[in-house]
């Protein structure tokens, strides 16, 4: 199956959130885009309808391409608990409420987890590249975890501070930036989305 490339030139990524912007830009640094944010732009964010996460990115990234008549790139992510059945899954920014209040989300958690035994969770992202014609290439990363309270670190942002991905015992909020970016969801599902679209 053939992929459609993106040709340089501006890149709208669609998301109002700063960290994420940060971090999609760093991901984009070798290649030859011009990074707008859908802020930058004053797009207004469509509602998040769908009841997947690529369904919401496909969504998010097809409205700003739209709107800027400009490549745009969307992300949908959030984090999956086992013992929660999934949640907050793409809930995980509404948990926050309007004030995106993580710290209020990670109580949360927390508490309906309880003393569950099972404190195994995954962090998924779905990033669609959307083109003004309604073209998509959607996306999917993961990365596999233990949830540990009470939160540590303060580099990341959303649930950073409760998450220790497999193989380490610090949480993402404690890990450098870099280390993280390189094997965060965001960073599996983009490796897919450059081998496809960029190279």
């Amino acid at each position: 199956m053939s992929h459609r490339h993106f040709e340089g030139g501006r890149l709208i990524v669609a998301s109002h959130n700063a960290g994420k912007v940060r971090e999609i830009n760093d991901l984009l640094a070798p290649f030859s885009a011009e990074v707008i944010s859908a802020d930058e732009l004053d797009l207004p964010e469509p509602e998040e309808t769908g009841t997947t996460f690529i369904a919401n990115a496909e969504l998010k990234a097809l409205a700003a391409a739209r709107a800027a008549n400009a490549v745009a790139l969307a992300d949908d992510s959030g984090l999956a608990v086992a013992a929660l059945n999934g949640a907050p899954g793409i809930y995980s920014a509404r948990w926050a409420g309007p004030e995106k209040d993580f710290d209020m989300a990670m109580r949360k958690i927390e508490t309906e987890i309880g003393d569950a035994i099972d404190k195994s969770a995954k962090f998924v992202c779905a990033l669609t590249l959307a083109w003004p014609d309604g073209h998509c290439e959607t996306f999917e990363g993961t990365v596999s975890g233990t949830l540990s309270f009470p939160q540590r670190g303060d580099k990341g942002f959303g649930y950073d501070p409760i998450f220790i991905p497999d193989g380490f015992d610090i949480t993402f909020a404690e890990m450098n930036p870099a280390k993280k970016h390189s094997m965060s969801h965001r960073a599996d599902a983009f490796t897919k989305l450059v081998a496809a679209c960029f190279v």
